[in-house]
Parts: structure tokens; C-alpha cells; sequence
């Protein structure tokens, strides 16, 4: 059901409150005071419409009580409770209340109780109730007020404990946004005792309820009904309702109830006109929804006498504040205020129904609130009924708007038709204003929507594309890389900046799958070397980057350069390793970032892993220049800067190229020269590289030996090993010759020759052999000579992967192979064992001699004659 009421916005502060902290008290006269959780109280005029104070305390506001007689604000916060005298806060003259509202600092002279954890306060005639939360239990403490309220002397009369538990509500959220709720406390009068105030009816004053005599006395025992002691009912937050009667002696908390979530309100209703003005029932209301009603059963079981009932109910939840008059219980939702008529079936006629049927009713009431279409209200202060029968309710919204708003109580039954003008037009304007609340909360829980829906698809992209990375993970060893829809392959190329080379690696991320990589993607790569260099320290040392990107659509790539080598740096092989990152904080809004422990939230997820060779990071010379001592190497790294140093270098070349022979002699003189080889099978290279990279079938077996070299070398310097290309030096090498002349990572020359080799072997009369490429490599470098040595053999090893089965003719050739490489093994096995045994017991073997016979057959090792078919 609906209903029409009117919203009038007072003043509106600028703040956004909680509905955990925020409440609102009526002070002396028209005052009105409001507290939002924070170290400021704000004192508003309802006659003037205007904030007339601003008081500031030590820490933040948890509550409001006012005595009695209107004259005292008793304060609570973090460092105790305060007591304020409000009509000091009232302008001394006209004049003064034009100007703006007075900020007053309120200091330690007004602290009056110094205690911490203050969540409750309650003024019960002259005793002060204050609730406390200690580290395991609830602490109510009393004290006596003396008759200056601002005077420091409060005396301690007793106080009572409670165990604390923890809070079992669904979805409660003050643990993790560290506010605490504040409990619901209320004094509940008997019927039949003399109220401590002027006022006869139900509502004594603001928290202070009358109660039926004998419902009291059914709730809280026939001993505090017969001491008249007024009854202490506290809400906790773990869902406890519990109850306190002061003036008996031995008195202790004890639970009536729980309704298993956080207690937001407690309240005393239904007061019949016709009676003396006490409310016939205690109502609870939960965070969730719960509510339980509190009331007198005519008849107990087989026509026993009054029993206490308790009616529990669910509304439309959750509850963020509440408030109750004579008839109607009052609450808001945050997204809507809504009215129940809680005498709606609890009222009776003498003899025609029973109290099965009245509870029933009751429960059946529960269920139907009336809507008021007022929207993010988060406190409420006591209703009011004006000369004209209207109920008036004073709301704070969650935007800091003091808001009155009225509600017609003939709501159900009037027409406009029989309305006055005035009445009609002022319904119009609450129909327009209740549009307008509906219109608002529509277009912010559309923007909610779109934003939930935006998120939602992001969150399924992502999904999807790490189930894809995670499948192609697992089965990694049996799919190629090219065969991987999301993956990285790069390109090696040198390149010179300050007069420095270095080695830049330009790594290409390819989306070819089906789904888009939006913002929160980082491409991340980590380099680390293989091997070590004893100037490093003996530690091998990894460098990582990371790249941003986003909206990589399907079939788009994401390119980065990035240096993975300085000249002169020998750390080959390297491994780069290459993966995607996600950050979950980038699926939220930025209001939502800020939240503990998101900002290091993310996901990896593994791509390839690439290798930089010593064959990626050779400078190989040009075709003229085939000598290989270190001077013309190193002429040829300084690069010429005008056209005199150019033709001067050009015509050395040439002076030095026609005493060629001369040269390396003394080259050879100079430095020692080392060497490795690596043997295929020409029926292999002609098979898996000729004849499908050229227009040579025709010719079958008889491809040239030249050709055969060529193709060999060109395929190992074309060869994306490793999912890593040689860039635009690739483009200028043209091979005219099978002697390939370049300039290591280490500044050392190197040198490789392809050349045809026939192996071997006379056995039992019978001459076998069989036509192979030999790959040297040569230089004057061990590690440059190591380093080139294995990039060939890699290379050779994905080439077998790819060749088809030998016949068994030479396999025999391989195996006469194996049978002298055995023997050989054999040998140098006897003089390492003989190096090492007598190094260690030092007969007549110096370091020097020892370090020259190892490095002997490390070299013969390097020479392996096996051959590769």
C-alpha cells in the first residue's frame, strides 16, 4: 500500500551521515539538537528555520540525552560524557541570531563522567544510565546527578555487567567498517506509577515509555511491579533484549528476548482513547526486518489467567531507523519510509474473538506496511500531531536534509473530492514531490544496475581469458606456441644511444583469441640470464617490467621494446619470461579502491617463456669483411661519422683483405683460436629445409653442396628459436658465402663455416659414408665459442622434431659413429681422473698445467663427432 504525505526540507548541513550514529533530539523549547557520528552536535531552531550553534567535542558524537526539565544536553563521546547547558546556546539578543550559527569548542571543563567506550546514554529522574562496550562484556553503569548538572561531582551508585557474544546477524558490517552500532535504550514506567514528568500519556518523554500494569508485571516479575520500579530495557547489537529494574534491590540484566540480528529500535504503543493512556504493547525491531510485539493474552492454556504473548513478525527490511506514537510504528529502509498500524487486529470485541485469532491478526498486520515514498532517511525523532490531526515526522536524510514530513491520518478514507482548495493543491504538491523521490532513487538504482552489469561483463572477460591462459598452460607441452591463442613472440635488434650499444628486445603481445583484454591488464616480463659471469658475483640476477595496457581487442597486438643487454655483456642464454596480470581493484568504481587489502589484489597468469641466444645477439659484418682479428672487430664496432672516416676505414678493409692470409697468421700468433663443430646429415638439411622453402623438387638428391650450406646458415640465422626473431639486421644479411664473419655480445669476434664433409668407415671390406654439413664455430673466446656452440645444437634439435624416419643404412653409420666417440670418451675420462688426482695430492702439477689440460678436453668435448641424421 501507498500513502501520500508531504516533505518539507528545513536546512540541509552538507554531510553524509550514518544511520548507525546519526540521531535526533528535541532540546529546550523549539530547539532541536542532531548528532551524525562525528565530533560535531548542530542545534536547529524549528521556529527561525535556521542552525543557530555548532558544538565541537574532543571525538566523535556516539549520543544525545537531555534532562528533564529541557535545560541540559548530556554528550557522549570517545573520552566520556559531556554536559551542556542549552539555554546558554540561545542568542542573547535578536541581533544575534541574524548572524551565522555559533561554533562553540566545547572543552574538558564540561566532562562530567570520564569513561570510554560511551555508546548509550538514558536520564531516569536523577540517575545518569550510561552503556559502555568493554573488550568482553556491556557495561551499565549509574550515577547520581547533583542538582548543578554541570557540576563535576557525579557519584557512581552501581553497575552492571553483561557477557559480551558475537554478533550472528546476516551481512552485518560493522566489523568491517569499525562503526559501532549503538544499543537501544529505554526506561519503562509501570501504569500505575507516578510518571516522572508532567505529562500523562504513553510517550512520558523521549525514551520513556507507560505500560499496561499487568503486561509489566507479566514481563518483568510481580516484584518490580509491586517496588514501582521503573524497568531498564536495553537493545544490543548481537540481538539480546534485555531488562533492568532499578529500584530492586539485588537486582541484575537479564534477557527477555533475542531476535538473533542488531536491535535499531525499542518502543511502547497502541493506547486506547477511552483508556487511561497506557500502551498495551512492548514492540523490537531488527536490522533484518524481525520484529517482535510484547503483549497481554487474555486466558492463558485450559482458561488459566493473563500470560505474556510475543508476536513475531518479518518486514520488509533491512531497518535502518525506526520510531512509534500511540497507533503506528514508523521505519526506514534507506530506500523508502514505511508505516504499520500496529492496533490494526490487536483491538478486540468483548467476547467474540479469542486471543489465537487477535495474534493471528497481529502477525497477518505485520505483513502490510504503507508506503510514504520518502527516500534515504536514516533518523528519526518522536512524531507530533498538530490542531489539524496530522502526524508530523522529523527525518534526517543520508544527505544531511532536515526534513519535516507530514502524513494525513484520515490517509485511508479521504477523497480529494471532499477536500478544501488548499488541501487539494497541497496534495498535488506532495503527489509532485513523491514523483520526484521516486524519480531520484530510479535514477540512482539504474546507474547501480548499469554499473553492477558493466562490472559483471568485465568480470566475465576476464574469466573467460584466464580459463583460455590456464587450459593452454596445462597442456603446454604438446601445443606449439604458435598454436596458442594469447602469447608473446619477440625480435632482437642492436641498437646505439650515447655512444653505448645495447641489445633491445621488442616483445609483441598477440590477442588472437575471441575475447577483449580491458583495463586492469598489465603485461608483465621478467629477464634473467642461464649462465652467470664470475664478475657478477656467482649470482644470476632477474629483471622484471611492467606494461599497462588496455582494450587489446581480438586479432590487435601490444608491442614494447625493452634492453636486456649492454655490450660487452656475455649472460647468454637468457630466458624471458612473459605473463598477464589483473587487478581486481579496477573491476570497482574509484570510491571503492580505497578498500583495506584490495589495492594488492591481483591475478597472474603464466603467457610463454622466450630465450635470447648467442646466434639473437650476434652483429654480423658485412659480406666484404671476412676477417676475424680482434682489431678489425673492433674498428667495425665504432661506427663513421663523416665521410673521410668512412672512405679511410673502407680502404683498410680493402689493404687488410688482400693480405688476408697474412693477417690471420698473425692473428692466430697472437691469440689462440677456438673452435666447435656440429655435424647434419645432408639427406636431413635437403628435406626439412630445402625442399620445403624453395622450388627445388624437381631436383631431388641432387641439390649442390653449396646450396645445402647457404640454406643451413641462412635457416640458422632466419630460425625464430625460441619464439625470438633477429630484426632488421636479419634484413641486411646476404649470404654469398658459407663463412659468416660477426662480432659477439662480448665485443669478440666469431666466425661459422658451413662446409660438406663425407663420414666414414671401412668395415669387413665395405666401405660406408655418408654426406654431411659441418657447422664450425670459431673465435678466440671460449664463452663466445660455448655460447654459439649450444644456440646450433638448440636449433638442430627442433629441426629433428621435424624430420622425417631414417632408413637403417644410416643408422649403421651413426653407430660406427657412437662406437669411436665411446672410445674417445673413454680417453678423456683416464686424463681428467689424472688431472684431478694430481692436483690434489700436488705431484709435480701446477695449477697452471692442470687448468691447460682441463680446458684440452673440454675442447675435444666441444669437437663431438657425432652426427646428427
Amino acid at each position: 500500500m501507498e500513502a501520500r504525505c508531504a516533505v518539507e526540507t528545513w536546512t540541509e548541513f552538507g554531510f553524509s551521515g550514518s544511520s548507525c550514529a546519526s540521531k535526533i533530539k528535541f532540546g529546550s523549547g523549539t530547539d532541536v539538537c542532531l548528532c551524525t557520528g562525528s565530533d560535531e552536535v548542530y542545534v536547529f531552531s524549528t521556529r527561525e528555520r535556521k542552525l543557530t550553534a555548532i558544538l565541537q567535542f574532543p571525538g566523535p558524537v556516539s549520543d544525545l540525552a537531555e534532562s528533564h526539565d529541557k535545560q541540559y544536553l548530556y554528550v557522549s563521546c570517545t573520552s566520556g560524557v559531556y554536559c551542556v547547558n542549552l539555554p546558554f546556546l540561545a542568542p542573547s539578543t535578536p541581533a544575534d541570531a541574524s548572524f551565522s550559527p555559533a561554533e562553540l569548542k566545547i572543552s574538558s571543563e564540561f566532562l562530567v563522567v570520564g569513561e570510554e567506550g560511551v555508546l548509550s546514554l538514558l536520564l531516569v529522574g536523577s540517575v545518569l544510565l550510561i552503556l559502555s562496550q568493554r573488550d568482553t562484556s556491556w557495561l551499565l553503569s549509574l550515577y547520581k546527578t547533583p542538582k548543578q548538572s554541570q557540576s563535576s561531582s557525579y557519584e557512581m551508585l552501581s553497575s552492571f555487567s553483561l557477557p559480551l557474544v558475537s554478533a550472528v546477524v546476516h551481512g552485518d558490517t560493522e566489523g568491517r567498517t569499525e562503526v559501532r552500532r549503538r544499543p537501544a535504550l529505554i526506561c519503562v514506567h509501570s501504569g500505575d506509577t507516578k510518571s516522572p514528568s508532567t505529562s500523562s500519556e504513553a510517550t512520558i518523554a523521549d525514551s520513556h515509555f507507560c505500560l499496561e500494569p499487568v503486561l509489566f508485571k507479566l514481563l518483568f516479575g510481580i516484584d518490580a511491579a509491586l517496588a514501582k520500579s521503573p524497568v531498564i530495557l536495553c537493545g544490543l547489537p548481537d540481538g539480546r533484549l534485555c531488562f533492568l529494574p532499578l529500584r530492586l534491590p539485588g537486582s541484575r540484566l537479564q534477557v527477555l528476548h533475542s531476535l538473533e540480528q542488531p536491535v535499531v529500535f525499542v518502543g511502547a504503543s497502541i493506547v486506547m482513547e477511552t483508556g487511561p493512556g497506557h500502551a498495551q504493547c512492548l514492540v523490537a525491531v531488527g536490522e533484518q526486518g524481525r520484529v517482535v510485539v510484547m503483549k497481554t493474552d487474555k486466558g492463558g492454556p485450559e482458561g488459566g489467567g493473563n500470560r505474556a504473548g510475543f508476536i513475531e513478525g518479518c518486514l520488509p527490511g533491512p531497518v535502518v531507523c525506526g520510531f512509534v506514537d500511540k497507533h503506528h510504528l514508523y521505519y526506514s529502509t534507506g530506500s523508502d519510509l514505511l508505516v504499520l498500524d500496529l492496533a490494526e487486529g490487536s483491538c478486540r470485541r468483548e467476547g467474540q474473538e479469542g486471543d489465537e485469532e487477535t495474534s493471528s491478526k497481529t502477525a497477518a498486520a505485520l505483513q502490510s506496511p504503507t508506503s510514504l515514498n520518502v527516500c534515504r532517511v536514516i533518523a528519526l525523532a518522536a512524531p507530533a500531531h498538530n490542531t489539524a490531526g496530522e502526524a508530523q515526522l522529523l527525518g534526517l536524510s543520508v544527505r544531511g536534509q532536515l526534513q519535516r514530513i507530514v502524513l494525513p491520518v484520515g490517509r485511508k478514507d479521504a477523497g480529494l473530492s471532499n477536500l478544501p482548495s488548499t488541501q487539494v493543491g497541497r496534495s498535488v504538491r506532495d503527489l509532485l514531490s513523491a514523483i520526484g523521490d521516486v524519480c531520484e532513487r530510479a535514477s540512482v538504482l539504474k546507474a547501480a544496475i548499469k554499473s553492477k552489469n558493466q562490472i559483471l561483463r568485465h568480470l566475465n572477460q576476464v574469466l573467460n581469458v584466464s580459463f583460455l591462459l590456464i587450459a593452454s598452460t596445462n597442456t603446454e607441452e604438446h601445443l606449439p606456441m604458435q598454436e596458442k591463442q594469447i602469447r608473446c613472440h619477440a625480435t632482437s635488434r642492436w641498437s646505439r644511444l650515447l655512444q653505448e650499444d645495447s641489445l633491445n628486445l621488442t616483445c609483441i603481445l598477440d590477442n588472437s583469441s575471441p575475447y577483449v583484454l580491458e583495463r586492469g591488464w598489465t603485461l608483465s616480463v621478467t629477464v634473467f640470464p642461464l649462465s652467470y659471469s664470475s664478475s657478477a658475483g656467482g649470482e644470476s640476477s632477474s629483471t622484471s617490467f611492467s606494461f599497462p595496457f588496455h582494450n587489446l581487442r581480438p586479432g590487435g597486438t601490444f608491442e614494447i621494446t625493452l634492453p636486456i643487454a649492454a655490450a660487452g655483456d656475455a649472460s647468454f642464454p637468457m630466458r624471458v619470461s612473459c605473463s598477464l596480470i589483473f587487478s581486481l581493484s579496477s573491476l570497482l568504481g574509484e570510491e571503492e579502491t580505497n578498500l583495506p587489502g584490495l589495492q594488492s589484489s591481483c591475478i597472474s597468469l603464466p603467457l610463454n617463456t622466450l630465450t635470447v641466444d648467442w646466434l639473437h645477439a650476434l652483429q654480423v659484418n658485412s659480406p666484404t669483411t671476412h676477417t676475424v682479428n680482434k682489431d678489425a672487430a673492433s674498428r667495425s664496432s665504432n661506427f663513421p661519422t663523416d665521410g673521410i672516416q668512412a672512405f679511410l676505414r673502407s680502404h683498410r678493409a680493402r689493404c687488410t683483405g688482400r693480405g688476408e692470409a697474412g693477417g690471420e697468421g698473425a692473428s692466430n700468433a697472437e691469440r689462440e683460436q677456438y673452435s666447435a663443430s656440429v655435424r647434419v646429415s645432408s639427406e636431413l638439411i635437403r628435406d626439412t629445409l630445402v625442399l620445403k622453402s624453395t622450388d627445388l623438387d624437381l631436383q631431388g638428391p641432387n641439390v649442390a653442396p653449396q646450396n645445402l650450406c647457404l640454406s643451413l646458415l641462412d635457416w640458422l640465422f632466419s630460425e625464430g628459436a625460441g619464439g625470438v626473431k633477429m630484426g632488421h639486421q636479419r634484413d641486411k644479411i646476404v649470404l654469398s658465402s658459407s663463412v659468416v664473419t660477426a662480432r659477439g655480445p662480448n665485443g669478440e669476434s666469431v666466425k661459422l663455416t658451413a662446409k660438406e664433409v663425407n663420414v666414414g668407415e671401412e668395415t669387413m671390406g665395405k666401405k660406408e659414408s655418408l654426406s654431411t654439413i659441418e657447422v664450425q664455430v670459431e673465435s678466440s673466446s671460449v664463452a663466445a665459442v660455448c655460447g654459439l656452440h649450444h644456440a646450433v645444437l638448440c636449433r638442430v634439435q627442433a629441426l629433428l622434431q621435424s624430420a622425417p624416419e631414417r632408413a637403417a643404412s644410416t643408422k649403421r653409420v651413426q653407430s660406427l659413429g657412437l662406437r669411436q666417440a665411446l672410445q674417445r670418451a673413454e680417453r678423456l675420462l683416464q686424463q681428467i681422473q689424472q688431472s684431478r688426482v694430481s692436483g690434489a695430492f700436488g705431484v709435480g702439477v701446477s695449477t697452471g698445467q692442470m687448468t691447460r689440460s682441463l680446458l684440452s678436453v673440454y675442447r675435444e668435448l666441444r669437437e663431438n663427432p657425432l652426427l646428427i641424421i
